[in-house]
Order: structure tokens, then sequence, then C-alpha cells
């Protein structure tokens, strides 16, 4: 067999997938706006913020309605009109797919809630790899925020999901990984983890700090539009 060798430096960005968590009422579902062309996959009951900007939508309340989501997204004519796909937030979606594996039953009887726990995260893990690896899309993911404190008293922000122990792998799944923050100044995308804030920015083009614009974000780090 051939082996094709390539390299690193001839590696291009045509997409940007992002993962975005903040507190309530940051600006996660209004950021949407910000990106190339978006349609939503909505499963809160928050996309006010984004009337002004008409953009269109697609409601998720069951695991069906995530898995038809999925479908027209990849084979739909008219999906390939949107260059962005927004999901807001996962964290609904995983409470979605968990309240989908509380009711699943075996022999009758409901299965135990750990192992519900489980199957989300399993279910999770193949939902988000099979989104964010949508070609030819920008794909947004935005998350509810996490406060913990350690044994010694220390305090760190996070993506949060159901169950804790997905939730600490859930920014192993992206290149880019921001805290959508309210600073002194107005709101700011953090793209470097401070120690207290998980953060990342994989493409090394980003500044510490960024305004809350995700299509200048795009542009930044090389992803076409």
């Amino acid at each position: 067999m051939a082996i094709a060798l390539k390299r690193t430096s001839q590696l291009g960005v045509s997409q940007v997938k992002f993962l975005v968590y903040g507190m309530a009422g940051a600006g996660k579902t209004s950021l949407i706006a910000t990106l190339p062309n978006p349609i939503v996959l909505s499963a809160e009951a928050g996309l006010l913020s984004l009337k002004g900007a008409d953009v269109p939508y697609i409601e998720i309340n069951t695991m069906a309605d995530l898995y038809e989501a999925y479908e027209w997204a990849t084979s739909s004519e008219e999906a390939k009109h949107y260059e962005s796909i927004a999901l807001d937030s996962i964290s609904e979606i995983g409470e979605v797919v968990l309240a989908a594996e509380k009711k699943v039953k075996i022999d009758g009887k409901k299965i135990h809630g750990m192992k519900a726990y489980g199957e989300m995260q399993d279910k999770m893990a193949d939902l988000i790899r099979a989104f964010r690896d949508l070609p030819n899309r920008h794909v947004y993911f935005s998350a509810k925020m996490e406060k913990s404190t350690d044994e010694l008293g220390c305090v760190s922000y996070a993506p949060s999901l159901p169950g804790n122990k997905f939730a600490q792998q859930l920014p192993y799944f992206f290149d880019e990984v921001f805290a959508l923050r309210i600073e002194s100044f107005g709101r700011a995308l953090l793209t470097q983890t401070d120690g207290l804030w998980s953060a990342k920015d994989r493409s090394g083009r980003l500044e510490r700090l960024e305004p809350p614009d995700l299509g200048a974000i795009i542009k930044k780090i090389g992803g076409a539009e």
C-alpha cells in the first residue's frame, strides 16, 4: 500500500466548529445572528432575542425531531442553502436525550437511572460528532455554564451537560471553545483559559478576548464564508 505523506503547513480551514458557553442571559442565542446565513436547531424556548434577525429555526422537542433534523441537514437540497447550523443548546438537547432514555423499558421495567445517564452520554457523543463533522457548514453549539468548586475551594466555570463526567469531556470535541462573558466594557468571548474559565483556540489566531461576532472570528481564523 502506498502511503501519501502530507504536511501540517498545508492544512486549510474551510468551516469552523464552535462551542460557546456562558451564564443565562449572556447572549449565547443572539450570537447566532452573527454567523454566516444560519439556521437554528432550537431545544430552548428562548429565541426572542433573534426576532429582529428573522433567523429560520427547527424546534427540537424529541429524539425523533433531532434525528429528523440531522437527516434534513445531510440530505435535503433546502439545507444546502444554509452556511451555518446552530444547536441551541446542547445542554437542553442532552436533557431531551436523557428524558427519552429514562422512558426506555426492558422486560416491562424502566432502566436504572445510572444506565439512562450512560446511554445518554453515548448518544450525545455520537450526536455531537455527527453534527460537528457536517461537511461544508460552520457549526455552532451553545451550552449552559456550570460553576464547580473543588475540595480546596477553588471555583471554575465550564460548559454544562447532564452527567458531570461527560460535561468534563465536552471541550475535547472541539478546536474552538469560548466562554461568553460580560466584562466591564461589554460582552466578549474568552478564547483562552485563564485558570478559572475553560476555553481554547487551536487556530492560534485569536486574541484572548474577542468581540462577540462569530462571522468576524471565522474570517480571522481563515474559514471560508
